[in-house]
């Protein structure tokens, strides 16, 4: 019997798992990912400059969905060991009975304490916003009675929520949303959050809100303090050795030894379409050269614009055409620095190596720069620092669009005001403390949620009538999906294909709840 074949748009997290699904599951079928550049692991991947990692963009491994988890533990073992900072230090982390030695085993997952603050006014606030006193006194009196004031406003008139600055004002009041959402958010996406549709904050902050802290503040004090006791994915992770590129990298040797294809440096220039249906891509490779690949299927995880480009005006329909093409998209750059040390000191009861700042994100919420957030790759691994006891290796992250000031700046001169920028907001005494520095570009890091996006229904009505196509992953559906949510989607495509459902509606529920997907449900198993 002839293996059906697949064929696979694109290698980060979605097209990978769905390559991986469909071997696993299935001994009649034939993968063949087509990827773009000569990496796999898309956004996800990790960059290396002179023996240092870089994450690009950040990724925490936690999800709701335990297909995922026992993917990623599949792939690599939780620790049973402690890891060399944690070594170093005394810390305590929960290890797996029988899990490898990240001393001496690679392949391996790190068990990492999630700490993410805000940094406004020069001060450190905590991430999401907590009911502190060392907040309220980072605010001063005057912003606090302001921000409650503000709160009690919000709870009393709810405003209607047709954008995303009316999704925040409702959960926070707007002296607080003023504060530490939207001026972030505007750097975020190149637009006031007034023009932003609802639907990113339903999906990634729902469950914040000031109602929120009152309860974990009045209920903390009652928590029993024992090891008994469940620990909500918010405090702690899991994190490859390596970066995130390493679980991508590890997926996508299974998939060849399990006799899928990964053809790397190819571009999927058009989408052949027959009487409804996808019956071959025509890609080019890095040399020029065309190639057509017929297949029986097709799961695309390349962004929507493109997608309505391969196909073609030909076949869509002219607004939905039209709504794709203007579909907008935010672009990424990560400056990376390598640090004798850092200015702020560690003011909390983490212990780090060298008494750095325990955070593994900074968001930077200071009106006078154009810094987003801050990585310190110390703290996601310290196998990802070449010499980790002695230097300091972080990223600095910038939200642009392809073809504006910050994306064409030369990199000597971006490097050079993104050192200016670390310096005014108080993180590094001076330029003095850079030792190497470094600069990447992503394209289309962020499907954006203005625009053309409200007309988005008219792209999917079509794109449902392409009876073997099937869109996954963070730009194949324009939705700012999280890494295991891009995972899924594969996952429920590749159930679809095997089981001859054309109905693409449990596909496009993925990632549709509404809930804030850092926090664990209570009845959830660890």
């Amino acid at each position: 019997m002839q293996k059906k074949t697949v064929l696979i748009i694109g290698a980060g997290p979605a097209g990978l798992t769905a390559a991986y699904e469909l071997l696993t599951k299935s001994s009649d079928i034939h993968p063949v990912i087509l990827e773009t550049e000569d990496f796999v692991g898309g956004i996800s991947r990790t960059a290396t400059y002179k023996g240092n990692r870089m994450d690009i963009g950040g990724h925490r491994f936690f999800s709701k969905d335990e297909r995922v988890t026992q993917l990623w533990t599949q792939l690599l073992p939780v620790q049973g060991h402690p890891a060399k900072d944690d070594l170093i230090l005394g810390r305590e982390k929960p290890l797996r009975e029988g899990g490898p030695d990240p001393e001496t085993t690679d392949r391996t997952m790190l068990v990492r304490d999630r700490v993410s603050r805000i940094v406004y006014l020069r001060k450190f606030f905590d991430y999401p916003i907590s009911l502190k006193a060392q907040t309220f006194f980072n605010m001063g009196f005057l912003r606090t009675m302001k921000a409650g004031f503000g709160y009690l406003g919000s709870c009393l008139h709810k405003r209607e929520e047709n954008s995303l600055e009316n999704f925040y004002i409702n959960r926070f009041g707007k002296p607080l949303y003023s504060m530490f959402f939207e001026d972030y958010t505007e750097k975020l996406w190149g637009v006031h959050p007034s023009n932003i549709a609802a639907d990113w904050g339903a999906q990634r902050v729902k469950g914040l809100s000031v109602s929120k802290a009152i309860k974990n503040a009045l209920s903390k004090p009652f928590k029993k303090k024992n090891k008994e006791v469940e620990t909500s994915l918010i405090e702690q992770f899991l994190y490859p050795k390596k970066g995130p590129g390493q679980l991508y990298e590890t997926m996508a040797e299974k998939i060849e030894e399990m006799g899928g294809e990964i053809v790397l440096n190819t571009t999927v220039k058009e989408l052949v379409v027959e009487e409804n249906r996808v019956v071959a891509a025509v890609a080019e490779d890095k040399d020029g050269n065309e190639i057509r690949y017929d297949a029986d299927f097709f799961i695309s995880s390349m962004p929507i614009k493109d997608l309505a480009e391969a196909i073609g005006p030909k076949h869509i329909p002219s607004e939905a055409y039209r709504v794709a093409r203007e579909l907008p998209y935010r672009d990424f750059i990560t400056v990376g620095l390598l640090l004798d040390g850092l200015k702020v000191k560690n003011k909390t009861k983490m212990k780090t190596l060298n008494g750095i700042v325990p955070d593994c994100w900074i968001y930077v919420q200071e009106r006078d720069v154009r810094l987003g957030r801050i990585q310190i790759f110390n703290n996601w691994s310290p196998y990802m620092v070449e010499d980790p006891e002695h230097k300091v290796w972080i990223g600095l992250e910038y939200f642009c669009t392809e073809g504006d000031d910050m994306w064409t700046s030369p990199d000597d001169e971006f490097i050079r005001k993104a050192i200016g920028e670390l310096v005014k907001i108080g993180i590094i005494e001076s330029e003095n403390n850079v030792l190497d520095s470094t600069m990447i570009r992503v394209k289309k890091a962020y499907p954006a949620y203005f625009g053309s996006y409200k007309e988005f229904d008219k792209v999917r009505e079509y794109l449902d009538t392409l009876s073997n196509l099937y869109c996954v992953g963070r730009n194949g559906q324009h939705r700012y999906n999280n890494m295991d949510h891009s995972m899924v989607t594969a996952m429920v495509a590749c159930e679809d294909i095997l089981n001859g459902n054309t109905d693409k509606t449990s596909l496009w529920n993925v990632n549709t709840e509404k809930s804030y997907h850092e926090v664990k449900d209570e009845s959830a198993k660890s």
